[in-house]
């Protein structure tokens, strides 16, 4: 199985890819930068995460992962939504982003509980 960071790196150069993919339109500028901005962060907020100082500091760094991780997988369908790349283009990305978002929501429980925070 592959690592998650790596598995982020890879998603994010997808989602550098989609952007530039995107129509040159004001909405596409708009949405290409709201993508770009969380789905670049996954990645960066994990790589933080396996450096952390403590069990706390990977926590929330794990934790800001699945936000922005929640964040792209809603700024993706959108864009597949209002048909401004194709279906086919987009759809592995949005299951790409699902599944990164389950991993880091199953991380997240994990850690909470054996620090006791759930």
């Amino acid at each position: 199985m592959e690592k998650l960071d790596e598995r982020s790196y890879k998603f994010a150069l997808r989602i550098l890819k989609l952007v530039d993919a995107l129509p040159h339109a004001t909405k596409s500028e708009i949405l290409g930068r709201q993508v770009l901005r969380s789905g670049t962060s996954i990645g960066a907020n994990v790589e933080e995460a396996y450096a952390a100082s403590s069990k706390r500091d990977f926590t929330n760094k794990m934790s800001i992962a699945l936000k922005e991780a929640r964040e792209t997988h809603f700024w993706l369908r959108l864009i597949r939504d209002d048909g401004l790349v194709s279906t086919a283009r987009i759809e592995t990305l949005i299951q790409e982003a699902l599944e990164i978002k389950l991993i880091l929501g199953k991380t997240v429980t994990t850690s909470k509980k054996s620090k006791g925070d759930v």
